[in-house]
């Protein structure tokens, strides 16, 4: 057997927490350090006392975690016992489940002797003190949980503010079981083991691993939960308890480590019933000193003194560590948030600020819109090719301009529609004029043959720029949500007269084509002169042919049929065929003047709407209070909006704090963590 071990358990200074013996004792009144007192140091006491304001802060409303010790261990395994040893806090104990929801306990320090004890659950706060604290959690528990066997994650926070108590938290979760007993919920293990995930998965957690001695610790399924967060165990450090209870094969199961645990093992032995927590830490001193096996074990390795050593010790590395990542995050939520912040609407005192906001958002619309409208520049939707305005109307111009061209006119057989007209329209007069009346009769059903598409042409040109008018509005106006249905609404009603306008004018586009036959263009007389040249070569065919072709190979037309006019004149026939032909050279002109004018139309009327149009209409739609709009309702701010604002000023207030409280210790400490 090894030689003496080494009292750990001193006596107190002043400034330390003080335990202690109970008047029926028959002992005199000794002071002793609570045990997690006795590993409080200058080192590692600014690092808590940095996570502690941090606390205080609320900062992990805002999602960044911070190092927390999380104890976790299967049912009945000791963990409330071991925490109430840490802090000498009583908890709740018995048989089955003594933690049905998440015990987070904070403890602080406090220059008064007197200690502070409440409790904070559903926006409650309850005052307690140190004889009442296991009934008031059990009481807080019943609320939470329901007074039955089951489990809640809404967590119930201890505070326990007194003197020589470090600023520290630890959580309790309630103990893993696998199968309902006593009453439990059927999905136990679920809502248990989800609640233990939750809490250990974050990387600024310190698992608390509580493993009783009389169980093989592969088994447990609180070491399973643990490495599938923590593989290689570098962050979670196990507590052994009920050691006096299986001492046998302990130092082996300890040193064999065959559950990788990287922060190492602790051996200790609970408080039992009444025994004061003087008493149960004189016990443990002598059960690891004079028992045969278990004082093989070594110093530095048993004991709840040395098990508050190494906490402090661990948790001070750890928050060493992630001080620069928390300082990251704060950073990075403090940017995010003063930048949704600064997209908020702009709260305007007066009329004229309104005014004055109004023009402004109008002015930065309207530039928008030159910009991707009328000069092509689409740097501001590099990504969204529907708002590269000229290429998409382009690419419509083209659309239609080949949908237009290629429309085939339905004749029932070649020259028919010639004929009919020209018997119509014949006079007394000359066999060898062509009435120009006839022409004109036939240019007229060419034109009513197209004339729709035109129209369905520029509404859709219009439906097109009121989607990006609309898209551009709701941009601009994003920060003043209280005028943005108006400044749409204008915007919708002067897309309607606009595209109104517009199709009366293509109308009288398409119209003024029935009115007269004329082009300066050469190429009509080009074209009609090349197409008459077969002309002799036709009517031969059709009257003289000996061997009657049923079909002629006509340039331009491909095989006609030329069978069914061997029964007209061949003046008529000759009139037919010289009016085919200066209406199909004369037809290809007009529907590139209508395309052409179309185009033209277009350019003038998008810059016209960009340039003078918008501005005036939606000035006149916002002054105008009758049609709902009015430059004081700028003034108002939405309920919802007041409450975002008032949110993220809060929200960056707490960051601002607690990059300043992280920003005072972390360049200080950079190197703790190395130690």
């Amino acid at each position: 057997m090894r030689g003496t071990k080494k009292h750990v358990v001193t006596r107190a200074s002043p400034s330390l927490a003080i335990v202690e013996v109970k008047p029926h004792d028959h002992k005199d009144v000794v002071p002793i350090e609570a045990p997690i007192v006795s590993s409080y140091n200058d080192q590692i006491r600014p690092l808590l006392d940095t996570v502690d304001r941090l606390r205080n802060l609320n900062v992990m409303r805002e999602g960044i975690q911070l190092p927390t010790i999380v104890v976790v261990g299967d049912q009945s395994s000791g963990k409330s016992s071991v925490l109430e040893s840490l802090a000498g806090i009583s908890l709740p104990r018995g048989q089955g489940i003594c933690t049905r929801v998440p015990l987070v306990m904070r403890l602080q320090r406090s220059s008064s002797p007197e200690p502070e004890i409440w409790l904070e659950y559903n926006d409650k706060v309850v005052q307690t003190d140190e004889e009442h604290i296991a009934n008031a959690i059990c009481d807080a528990t019943d609320v939470i949980a329901g007074s039955g066997k089951g489990v809640s994650d809404t967590p119930l926070t201890l505070h326990v503010k007194k003197a020589g108590v470090p600023d520290i938290t630890m959580v309790d979760l309630p103990g893993i079981t696998r199968v309902p007993v006593n009453g439990q919920p059927e999905n136990i293990y679920e809502q248990i083991s989800g609640m233990v995930m939750k809490y250990i998965e974050p990387q600024e957690s310190i698992i608390l691993n509580v493993l009783s001695a009389t169980v093989d610790f592969t088994t447990c399924e609180s070491i399973r939960m643990s490495k599938q967060v923590d593989k290689t165990g570098e962050r979670t450090l196990a507590v052994v308890t009920k050691a006096d209870m299986a001492p046998e094969g302990l130092l082996q199961k300890v040193t064999a480590d065959d559950v990788s645990i990287g922060l190492g093992y602790v051996c200790v032995r609970n408080r039992i019933g009444e025994e004061t927590y003087e008493e149960a830490r004189m016990q443990e001193e002598l059960l690891f000193r004079n028992h045969p096996m278990l004082s093989l074990i070594d110093d530095d390795i048993v004991g709840i003194p040395v098990l508050a050593h190494k906490l402090t010790q661990i948790q001070g590395m750890m928050i060493s560590r992630c001080l620069p990542e928390i300082e990251r995050k704060i950073n990075e939520k403090m940017e995010i948030s003063v930048l949704e912040f600064n997209k908020l609407p702009i709260v305007m005192a007066s009329t004229g600020e309104a005014l004055m906001a109004l023009m402004d958002v109008i002015g930065s619309a309207k530039e928008s819109l030159l910009r991707i409208l009328v000069q092509g520049d689409f740097s501001e939707y590099p990504d969204d090719q529907n708002m590269h305005c000229t290429a998409r109307l382009a690419e419509m111009l083209n659309g239609f301009s080949d949908n237009l061209q290629a429309q085939s006119q339905v004749a029932s057989e070649f020259l028919m529609d010639e004929i009919k007209i020209l018997e119509e329209c014949k006079c007394i007069g000359l066999p060898n004029f062509i009435p120009r009346s006839s022409f004109l009769a036939i240019l007229s059903q060419h034109v009513d043959g197209i004339h729709a598409k035109p129209v369905e042409f520029i509404k859709e040109i219009w439906d097109y720029i009121e989607v990006v008018l609309s898209s551009v509005i709701t941009k601009y106006s994003d920060n003043f949500p209280q005028i943005q249905s108006s400044i749409k609404r204008a915007g919708r009603n002067l897309m309607s007269k606009t595209k109104e306008r517009s199709v009366n004018r293509v109308i009288e586009i398409v119209e003024m084509e029935k009115l007269t036959d004329y082009t300066c263009n050469p190429d009509y007389m080009t074209s009609w002169t090349q197409k008459t040249t077969s002309q002799q070569n036709f009517i031969n065919s059709v009257l003289h042919d000996e061997e009657k072709p049923d079909y002629f190979s006509l340039t331009g037309f491909g095989n006609v049929k030329i069978s069914h006019l061997r029964h007209y004149h061949a003046h008529l026939l000759q009139q037919a065929f010289d009016m085919k032909m200066r209406i199909t050279s004369y037809w290809t002109i007009v529907l590139r003047r209508i395309v052409d004018n179309l185009a033209l139309f277009l350019q003038f009327s998008v810059k016209n709407l960009v340039n003078s149009q918008f501005q005036k209409e939606i000035v006149a739609e916002m002054v105008d209070t009758r049609a709902g709009g009015g430059i004081e309702r700028m003034l108002e701010e939405s309920p919802s909006i007041a409450s975002k604002r008032e949110k993220l000023k809060n929200s960056i207030k707490l960051l601002k704090e607690s990059k300043d409280v992280v920003a005072a210790i972390v360049d200080q400490n950079s190197g703790y963590g190395d130690r």
